[in-house]
């Protein structure tokens, strides 16, 4: 039963921290953002220093589906 339980966990996990994370590190690239033309910019979406979070946010989604949620 106790197996069973950690990889959702898991999964929520690295969703909920992608999505920390990647709210702390959007606000790191808007206040480093000088012109006020480039602050609503798509740019910011596709910055490099975003990557990492996207990838975790998708690998907790991708375990949740795996896995197939929560036990029933």
């Amino acid at each position: 039963m106790f197996h069973e339980l950690v990889a959702p966990i898991v999964a929520i996990g690295l969703l909920i921290g992608g999505l920390i994370g990647q709210g702390f590190e959007m606000r790191n690239i808007r206040k480093s953002i000088t012109r006020d033309e480039d602050l609503g910019s798509p740019k910011i979406f596709t910055d490099k220093r975003n990557y990492k979070w996207y990838v975790m946010i998708g690998g907790g989604l991708i375990l949740w589906y795996v896995t197939g949620g929560w036990p029933q």
